[in-house]
């Protein structure tokens, strides 16, 4: 199933696109880091520094033989394919920019931008994140995992009867070539780390397709839909006029050695 929406629908949504999800963070490492040196390290030392290695994903589309092989073609992005998931896309005015994997209970959002050649955005946009969250009221955690630096977030939200609440969302990021890769765990592998094992490998297994054209740093990927979605109209007009969307594919390839573990 593809579900096209617009952006505002989502609270979370809209506050990833204004600016969770690694396992429990690595407490070893961290604690024989600190035993070396005794002065944590700054956050804003962290920004401006050059791309970190990216040796298991995701990938530049340069860098694997057959980028689409078990993946869904969404022009600036190719995400991996696994059984059950429902892939839903988000448009901002007349262009597709980001795309949510749904499965079960749990999502991923992603979403990538431009960014310079020879210096990655990812500290930078996670205290941009990080801040903009806190001024609304949530709570913040930053934490090194298996995708490196993520933000564990508690969301400020409106409840369905109009009482206030906080819903659980982990930040994660990747800087590539001129790319930056975010995404946004959400649902229950937000809530319970072992339940994010598969959004994880998705994220690892995404495919950033650049292209060659100018673009300004921090300029979203456009995406676009498969040649064989299929539009269809699902549910009233919004405030806005927008229309909600779905789009019929054809059963997904098997992801790349992606499989579900409960």
């Amino acid at each position: 199933m593809f579900r096209r929406r617009h952006k505002s629908e989502d609270a979370v949504e809209q506050l990833a696109e204004d600016a969770t999800s690694a396992d429990e963070t690595a407490d070893d490492v961290e604690g024989s880091a600190e035993s070396e040196n005794d002065t944590e390290l700054d956050p804003a030392d962290r920004v401006g520094l050059p791309p970190a290695p990216r040796p298991d994903g995701p990938w530049d589309v340069s860098e694997l033989e057959n980028p689409e092989e078990g993946r869904v073609d969404l022009g600036g992005l190719l995400v991996p394919g696994v059984e059950g998931m429902e892939l839903r896309v988000e448009v901002a005015g007349d262009a597709i920019v980001a795309a949510t994997l749904v499965l079960g209970n749990s999502a991923i959002q992603l979403q990538a931008f431009a960014a310079p050649k020879s210096e990655g955005i990812w500290g930078e946009v996670r205290e941009e994140i990080a801040n903009g969250i806190t001024q609304q009221g949530g709570l913040i955690d930053e934490e090194e995992g298996t995708l490196g630096w993520h933000l564990r977030a508690q969301v400020p939200v409106q409840l369905p009867d109009g009482a206030h609440g906080a819903q659980l969302v982990r930040f994660v990021g990747c800087d590539g070539p001129r790319w930056f890769l975010r995404g946004v765990i959400s649902g229950q592998a937000a809530v319970q780390p072992e339940m994010a094992g598969i959004l994880e490998e998705v994220f690892r297994q995404t495919v950033v397709v650049r292209g060659e054209a100018p673009m300004a740093p921090r300029d979203p990927i456009v995406l676009k839909l498969p040649e064989d979605a299929q539009m269809v109209a699902d549910g009233a007009p919004t405030e806005g006029g927008d229309q909600r969307y779905s789009a019929s594919l054809d059963p997904f390839a098997r992801g790349p050695e992606i499989t579900e573990v409960r």
